[in-house]
C-alpha cells in the first residue's frame, strides 16, 4: 500500500486482475479513488469480495457504472449496504437485476429512494417482495408507477399496506388492475379512498368483493358512481349494507338494476327504499319490487309510490300490499289501482 496514487495509475488491467485478496484489502481509499474505471473493471470477482466497506465506499460513480454484473454479484450484503447513495442512483437496470434479493433487504430506505425508476422497474418480483416496508413507504410516486404489474401482483398484504396514500393514488390502472384479492384487501380505508374512479371502474368483481366493509363505507359518491353494473351485483349482502345512505342516493338507474334480490332483503330500512329518488324507484326491476321486505315498503315516501310502474305495483307481494300505509295507498296512481291482481286486492 506504500504506493503512490500515480504509481498505481500506470497499473496494467492485467495487473490488477493479478492482485491476490490481500493485495486489494491493503489498497487505501485515496488509491481507490484513483483507480481508473478500466481498472475497477479489472478486478476478479474475488477482488472485489475483498474490498472492505470504506473501499467500496470510494470508488467513483463513474466506477461504479461500468462494474459487471458479476462483479455486482460477487459484492456481499454487507457491501452493497455500505454503498453510498449516489453510487446506488448510478448502478444500470443490468447491475440492479443482478443483486441478489438479501442484498436488496439489506438497502436502506435513502438507498432504495435513490433508485431510478428505470432500476425499480428493472427489479424481479423476488427482488420487489424482498424490500421490506419502510423502503415500500419510501418510494416516490414516480418509482411506484415504475412497478410492473407482475411486481404489483407479488407485493406482500404488509407491503400493500405499507404504501403512502398519494401512491396508491399514483397507480396506473394497469397497477390497480394486477393486485390480488389479497391485497386489496389489505389496504387500508385512506387508501381506498385515494383510488381514483377511473381505476375503481376498472377493478374486477373478485377485487371488488375483497374490499373490505369498512373500507366500502368510506368509498366516495364518485367512486361508487364508478362501479360497474356487473360489480355492483357482486357486491356482498354484507358490502351492501355498509353503503353510505348518501351513496345509496346517487347510484345510477343501471346500477339500481343491477341490484340482486338479496342485496335489496339486505339494505337496511333507512338506506335503500328512504334514499331512492323516484327515478332510481322505478329502475327497480319487479324481481327488485317483489324481493322488498314490508319494513322496506313502509319507508317508501309517498313520491316514490307515486312513481311506482304499472309492471312495479303489480309485481309487489301480497305482504308487500298490506304493509302499504293509507297514505301510500292514497299516491297510488288509479292505472297502478286497476291492475291489481286479485290475490293483492285481499291483502289490502
Amino acid at each position: 500500500a506504500a504506493l503512490t496514487t500515480e504509481q498505481i495509475g500506470i497499473f496494467e488491467t492485467a495487473d490488477i486482475a493479478a492482485l491476490a485478496t490481500t493485495q486489494v484489502q491493503v489498497l487505501t481509499t485515496e488509491q481507490v479513488v484513483a483507480l481508473t474505471t478500466a481498472q475497477v473493471r479489472a478486478f476478479t470477482t474475488a477482488g472485489v469480495a475483498a474490498l472492505t466497506t470504506e473501499q467500496i465506499a470510494a470508488i467513483e460513480t463513474a466506477d461504479i457504472a461500468v462494474l459487471t454484473t458479476a462483479q455486482v454479484r460477487a459484492l456481499s450484503t454487507v457491501q452493497v449496504a455500505n454503498l453510498e447513495t449516489n453510487q446506488v442512483a448510478a448502478l444500470g437496470t443490468s447491475q440492479v437485476k443482478a443483486l441478489e434479493t438479501s442484498d436488496i433487504a439489506a438497502l436502506s430506505t435513502d438507498q432504495v429512494a435513490a433508485l431510478t425508476p428505470a432500476n425499480i422497474a428493472a427489479l424481479s418480483t423476488a427482488q420487489v417482495r424482498a424490500l421490506n416496508t419502510a423502503d415500500i413507504a419510501a418510494l416516490s410516486t414516480s418509482q411506484i408507477q415504475a412497478l410492473t404489474t407482475a411486481s404489483l401482483a407479488g407485493l406482500t398484504t404488509a407491503q400493500v399496506a405499507a404504501m403512502e396514500t398519494e401512491d396508491v393514488m399514483a397507480l396506473t390502472t394497469a397497477q390497480i388492475g394486477a393486485l390480488n384479492a389479497a391485497a386489496i384487501a389489505a389496504l387500508t380505508t385512506q387508501q381506498i379512498a385515494a383510488i381514483e374512479s377511473a381505476d375503481i371502474a376498472i377493478l374486477t368483481s373478485t377485487q371488488v368483493r375483497a374490499i373490505e366493509t369498512a373500507d366500502i363505507a368510506a368509498l366516495t359518491t364518485e367512486q361508487i358512481q364508478a362501479l360497474t353494473t356487473v360489480n355492483v351485483a357482486a357486491l356482498t349482502t354484507a358490502q351492501i349494507t355498509a353503503v353510505e345512505t348518501e351513496d345509496v342516493a346517487v347510484l345510477t338507474t343501471s346500477q339500481i338494476q343491477s341490484l340482486t334480490t338479496a342485496q335489496l332483503q339486505a339494505m337496511a330500512t333507512v338506506q335503500a327504499p328512504h334514499m331512492l329518488g323516484t327515478a332510481q324507484v322505478q329502475a327497480l326491476t319487479t324481481a327488485g319490487i317483489a324481493a322488498l321486505t314490508s319494513s322496506q315498503i313502509r319507508a317508501l315516501t309517498t313520491e316514490q309510490v307515486e312513481a311506482l310502474t304499472t309492471q312495479q305495483v303489480r309485481a309487489l307481494t301480497t305482504a308487500g300490499v298490506a304493509a302499504l300505509t293509507s297514505q301510500q295507498l292514497q299516491a297510488l296512481e288509479t292505472a297502478d289501482v286497476a291492475v291489481l291482481t286479485t290475490a293483492q286486492v285481499r291483502a289490502l
